[in-house]
């Protein structure tokens, strides 16, 4: 399973459901993507810090890009970009996860659901 960056968050946040959803998987794993967009997204360093903390604690398999991947999400910013909404960030994000053939969970459904293979897990906190 590869977790999107909004379900670490919540993790990150204290939502039981998160931290359940994320437990509950044999192989977490998230792209170098979401990495850089958790630690976008620290305040400071106390946050960094909590980040990496997390990261740690749960045994992620933190997957790098490729020239695949990168093929790959060129291709859905192409097909999809304009009409759906998808950015870089999560092109890379779903592309990653076809090219690794995995369940992508997120809580953001509204972007990647126009990617008509992708396997989709929706997370509600």
């Amino acid at each position: 399973m590869l977790f999107d960056s909004d379900v670490l968050i919540f993790a990150l946040r204290g939502s039981s459901a998160a931290q359940q959803a994320i437990d509950s998987e044999h192989d977490p794993a998230v792209s170098v993507v979401t990495c850089m967009e958790l630690l976008m997204g620290a305040r400071d360093r106390q946050d960094a810090r909590e980040i990496r903390v997390l990261l740690n604690a749960v045994p992620f398999g933190i997957l790098p890009l490729s020239e695949d991947i990168g093929h790959r999400a060129a291709v859905y910013m192409e097909e999809y970009g304009l009409r759906s909404g998808l950015d870089v960030p999560d092109a890379l994000i779903a592309a990653t996860a076809m090219e690794h053939g995995l369940t992508l969970c997120t809580g953001n459904q509204k972007h990647f659901r126009v990617i008509a293979d992708l396997d989709l897990r929706p997370f509600r906190a």
